[in-house]
């Protein structure tokens, strides 16, 4: 395996990581059960993505992604700090909304950076890719 097609699989591990633990953090904080029932959904299909990429990399025998518990601390803390005053509908959708366009931002980064990945890898990160946008699309209606 490539070393850009490695680096671009720990990226999608690393942004769904964060985006499951994020909804995870949030998930004790929503009221509204459509709002609840959208990022059960979402929960779903990051760990889907996530998968795909774990999986191409332990097909090769290599490494995968291991997040640290400062950046669960500070990811969970962030959310926190962000909910203390206003935990409405409203707010964990702009939460959740910020979240995935620095996922996209950073994604994006990892695709320009690492242009050797093959098909396979770059295929994941633009099924990722794509798949935040339409989440932003579906999360502005609880705004």
């Amino acid at each position: 395996m490539k070393k850009d097609d490695r680096e671009i699989l720990k990226e999608i591990q690393k942004n769904t990581d964060m985006a499951i633990r994020a909804i995870d953090t949030i998930s004790e904080k929503v009221h509204d059960d459509e709002l609840r029932q959208e990022l059960s959904k979402e929960k779903l299909l990051y760990s889907v993505i996530q998968n795909k990429a774990t999986d191409r990399l332990q097909s090769e025998r290599t490494e995968g992604y291991h997040g640290s518990t400062v950046q669960e601390l500070l990811l969970k803390g962030g959310i926190q700090m962000n909910t203390l005053m206003n935990c409405s509908t409203s707010k964990i959708a702009e939460l959740m909304i910020q979240g995935s366009n620095r996922g996209i931002t950073s994604m994006w980064k990892s695709i320009n950076h690492h242009q050797n990945s093959g098909s396979t890898s770059m295929e994941i990160a633009r099924e990722l890719v794509d798949f935040e946008e339409k989440s932003i699309g579906r999360l502005k209606k609880f705004l």
